[in-house]
């Protein structure tokens, strides 16, 4: 193979990726406005309210306000459990400020659990309504007498909290944490005892700081931020620098979707329940620690008549990334979901996720069977490397009988150095009697690439991989291997591999060769274990297959010598 066409060929397909995100970036939608507008309570701090298209006459409408008391809420805390965590709601907003998972393990310290929404991060689910005297994330609530651990034989488990009343009105905002269930039904109850017909808006956000979590490795860094779904423009990634510069890049308005709040095998997201009118925005927060962004949505309630009582219904999803139940949430109501369309697309699979996907499909099924996520990446690479025999065997005999000729080219090269088109005549010549296809061993590779970087993504998405155990000393595939056992493994295979491929015959690519087994040694060194281990499998494989075909390819023509002879 020659090495020059098959390294023109890689940069080539390179530029036709970035040609594509670059057309996809081209083609998103147009800016959308940070936020519609906020109006200030009573105590200073800013309050989301609908654009003109969404609010009602009586609506207050004013410019954007950032104020440096829109720090998460520190007021008395009350913590329920349930089976799956414990979640800490302030009394001040009713917003939830800890979110503590029993099945996951902190980065920093194992013997502590994992916290989602916490104080570090400035990280909380925050809720209000709009309007005047209308409790928002800054209203003191009182908590209601109730029980606040899940029991053994109940379902739910709930948390009612009263806001003060005023002008007649009275609100509760009631959490319901259901068994089995990272998603939290979050209802407020409006009893309008005053005169007059009660106009008001529901809006629900989402606030963190732009600091990447914990245990986040620079050689394969994921997307922390929040992002927006809606069946018209799909999935919307909104990077925090577009935020901070006021270029956040979506579509605001809309009658369905959610917002969320994405980091690495973690989710947060508002899901309004009912198909409604409804208005997503961000904007940034100011005097914290770090700087902090909120993205929410707006949603209408309808009016609520003198005497009258209503209860407006949102979900919270907050939890791990697991595809079964984020796909169980995307299916209609009638079938056990939330109708919460898009939500499994929140594991980052990059460009490939329609071919990741079914791949991560296959890992679990395959996971299912032998109990341990380390042996199912084993088995899933060697099921990927039988289904592309074919393409790596034509491969392989295509790099075998290029080792075969190599003496001969580089003869010729000695001899036509300084006629390149000589040299380029003879070498075809040479390519015909042999009938040897120059890019035979790469096009074979070109077309499992994209499987083969989708099966990465897959690996580096799934949260299952988690503080999983393989063997002996891999105690957790989603971090680096302790001891670089894999690694070293998997620097020595990429040797043996490039002693079985056919030499350069110019000196300056035989050493690019010769250093490329260390260049990507170095950086599987702070890779995820899983990931290595996949790469060690593959390499394996390839050795064996290639070391194979080589072997009968020179014992072929050996005997057609011998036959000559």
């Amino acid at each position: 193979m020659d090495n020059r066409r098959l390294i023109l060929l890689l940069v080539f397909s390179f530029s036709l990726v970035m040609l594509w995100d670059a057309w996809q970036k081209y083609n998103q939608p147009k800016v959308a406005a940070q936020i519609a507008a906020v109006t200030v309570a009573a105590d200073g701090s800013p309050v989301p309210v609908p654009s003109a298209t969404q609010a009602s006459p009586a609506s207050p409408v004013s410019v954007p306000v950032v104020s440096a008391k829109s720090a998460v809420a520190v007021g008395e805390i009350v913590s329920v459990n349930t089976d799956l965590f414990t979640a800490d709601i302030s009394t001040q907003g009713g917003d939830i400020v800890g979110l503590e998972l029993n099945n996951y393990k902190a980065i920093d310290d194992k013997k502590k659990k994992f916290s989602l929404f916490s104080a570090k991060h400035q990280y909380a689910a925050q809720s209000g309504l709009i309007g005047e005297n209308l409790p928002n994330h800054k209203t003191k609530f009182t908590v209601v007498d109730g029980n606040r651990e899940l029991a053994p034989d109940a379902k739910t488990v709930k948390l009612r909290l009263e806001a003060p009343a005023a002008g007649g009105v009275k609100v509760a905002k009631v959490y319901t944490f259901t068994r089995g269930s990272y998603l939290i039904n979050v209802d407020y109850e409006i009893d309008n005892g005053s005169n007059k017909e009660l106009s008001t808006h529901a809006y629900y956000q989402l606030q963190r700081d732009t600091v990447a979590p914990a245990g986040e490795n620079m050689m394969v860094s994921t997307f922390t931020g929040p992002a927006v779904y809606t069946e018209q423009d799909k999935y919307q990634k909104i990077p925090f620098p577009d935020i901070e510069k006021g270029k956040a890049k979506f579509n605001a308005m809309a009658d369905n979707g959610w917002i969320a709040m994405v980091q690495h095998y973690f989710v947060s997201a508002w899901i309004p329940q009912e198909k409604l009118s409804r208005e997503f925005y961000v904007r940034n927060l100011e005097g914290g620690v770090n700087p902090a962004v909120t993205a929410g949505v707006i949603v209408p309630i309808p009016v609520v008549a003198p005497g009258a009582k209503i209860t407006q219904s949102t979900s919270l999803f907050a939890g791990p990334q697991i595809q079964s139940r984020l796909e169980q949430l995307a299916k209609p109501v009638a079938d056990g979901g939330i109708d919460a369309q898009g939500l499994p697309l929140v594991v980052d699979y990059g460009w490939l996720t329609i071919v990741a996907a079914p791949i991560f499909w296959c890992l679990d099924f395959i996971h299912k069977i032998v109990g341990n996520w380390g042996w199912a990446i084993v088995l899933l690479t060697i099921g990927i490397k039988a289904i592309f025999f074919p393409l790596s065997a034509a491969s392989y005999k295509s790099m075998a009988k290029m080792k075969a000729v190599t003496p001969r080219l580089t003869a010729l090269r000695d001899r036509y150095g300084d006629d390149k088109q000589r040299l380029n005549q003879e070498m075809m010549n040479l390519y015909k009697t042999e009938k040897i296809n120059p890019l035979g061993g790469c096009l074979p590779i070109l077309v499992q690439i994209p499987v083969f970087i989708a099966l990465y993504w897959a690996l580096l998405g799934a949260v299952e991989m988690r503080d999983a155990p393989w063997i002996l000393w891999i105690t957790d595939l989603s971090t680096q291997d302790p001891y670089y056992v894999l690694p070293v493994i998997m620097v020595l295979t990429m040797m043996i591999q490039t002693k079985l491929n056919p030499k350069p015959p110019d000196p300056i690519q035989a050493k690019i060769t010769a250093y490329m087994p260390f260049i990507f040694g170095a950086m599987f060194f702070f890779f995820p274990a899983g990931l290595v281990l996949y790469w060690v499998v593959n390499n394996v494989l390839s050795i064996a297959q290639q070391w194979q075909i080589t072997r009968m390819i020179e014992r072929g023509g050996k005997a057609a010598n011998d036959a000559k002879a």
